[in-house]
């Protein structure tokens, strides 16, 4: 039987420690309701903070020597900001608890740590360009794309990064650490990791943190070495000067050649992140990224049913969820007792390899049924429509032929309708 879709933590049976950790990342977790030593903690770091800015020795230079943001090109500290939150501890901005406490977590509550990582991020940023970046152009091939739709089950922003196709057409050039196509392709990360903090609100109970979602399907085959060296630095950079900012990495359609002939870096990248990154092959796509979001939070392109500038659903819109079990047929039916009004409805099976077929069956048994998709192999999200003229029901049969399980969401809504035929009268 359908069921309503649960909005359950899959990880709700992890330990104490898992818990305790994901507590102290909410955003919500107010100043009230640290710890003692924690509170003293940010309200030290606070103070020196403060100090530097007016002292104008944050960045550890002497007065007029900055040499990126404006205000420190004048030697004047006051008007300074990271992320757009001015980091002036008295201008009492909502948002400046929210990042020094981000740096805090990074050094364990150590105060003069956390100090020096905030001075080296700064200092890093202003020989990056990084408060310009997003004014750049910045595109390794034309065709690479970055995009931010929908939330997590947290309500974090979901910033998608797609290799372009042409990437595939492209010759073997020459790819080290220190060449201009790595510089250039480690700038454009960084920029999309700024564009995803764009869509982020440092404020009590806001969003604080992105999922970054890097897609390697269109990735030539000489891409191994690439995604080592930028995994590698970018591993270095959230970690030195973007912390607690990326919530997750998933590098999805990973070939599954990739995973095994580099099973042991991979395993290494994930440990020193602290599982940050994650590394999906084609098959676990939309399994996996169900972990993290809801289905009408996912894009048609990874198994969801999300769609861009989408007039007839919207994430408000109720999904329903339904198992089939291995080798079963099973049916779908949704119930359509008003007349002269259109069906809509989304279906999408979270690993397809299933048949698919959609008819209307009418309440009276003297009318004919009515095929709307005949049977045939589901490889997308599907979305149809019907123009209601009698009672019935819409029913979707789905064969599952593997040896799984499979899970099926679905959504339905009905809206009064006038039929073609009518206006051609």
């Amino acid at each position: 039987m359908p069921e309503e879709r649960s909005d359950e933590d899959p990880g709700s049976g992890e330990s104490e420690l898992e818990s305790s950790d994901k507590e102290e990342c909410d955003p919500a977790y107010s100043i009230v309701e640290m710890k003692r030593s924690r509170r003293g903690a940010l309200l030290e770091f606070r103070c020196r903070v403060e100090d530097a800015i007016r002292g104008n020795y944050l960045f550890g230079l002497k007065r007029g020597s900055f040499t990126s943001q404006e205000n420190a090109k004048k030697g004047d500290l006051n008007d300074i900001k990271l992320w757009g939150v001015p980091l002036l501890p008295s201008e009492n901005h909502e948002g400046i608890d929210i990042i020094l406490m981000k740096f805090l977590k990074a050094k364990n509550y150590k105060v003069h740590e956390a100090f020096t990582l905030l001075r080296r991020t700064l200092k890093w940023r202003a020989d990056f360009n990084a408060d310009k970046i997003l004014e750049e152009n910045l595109m390794p091939e034309p065709d690479y794309l970055w995009f931010s739709n929908g939330m997590d089950k947290e309500g974090r922003p979901l910033c998608y990064n797609v290799l372009g196709k042409k990437s595939k057409e492209k010759s073997n050039k020459k790819f080290s650490s220190n060449g201009e196509k790595f510089k250039a392709f480690l700038r454009w990360r960084v920029q999309c990791v700024e564009r995803g903090i764009q869509n982020l609100l440092f404020r009590p109970g806001g969003e604080d943190s992105i999922i970054q979602i890097i897609d390697l399907k269109n990735a030539p085959g000489t891409a191994a070495k690439e995604v080592i060296l930028i995994c590698k630095k970018m591993m270095a950079l959230l970690h030195d000067h973007y912390p607690g900012m990326v919530y997750k990495n998933l590098i999805i359609n990973v070939p599954a050649w990739f995973m095994a002939l580099h099973a042991l870096n991979l395993r290494l990248i994930t440990q020193r992140s602290k599982n940050q990154f994650v590394f999906v092959k084609p098959s676990k796509v939309t399994e996996t990224l169900l972990k993290y979001a809801t289905p009408e939070n996912i894009v048609v392109e990874y198994g969801g049913l999300k769609r861009e500038n989408d007039i007839e659903f919207s994430t408000n819109d109720k999904v329903l969820e339904q198992n089939i079990r291995a080798n079963t047929t099973d049916q779908i039916q949704i119930p359509t007792n008003e007349v002269e009004v259109t069906m809509t409805w989304d279906v999408t099976v979270v690993g397809y390899d299933v048949t698919y077929k959609e008819e209307f069956i009418p309440d009276d048994d003297c009318s004919y049924k009515i095929l709307l998709q005949k049977e045939n192999k589901m490889g997308e999200t599907r979305r149809n429509s019907f123009h209601i003229r009698e009672p019935g029901k819409i029913v979707i049969t789905i064969v599952n032929g593997s040896f799984t399980k499979k899970k099926v969401f679905y959504r339905y809504k009905s809206k009064p309708s006038v039929p073609m035929y009518m206006f051609l009268k």
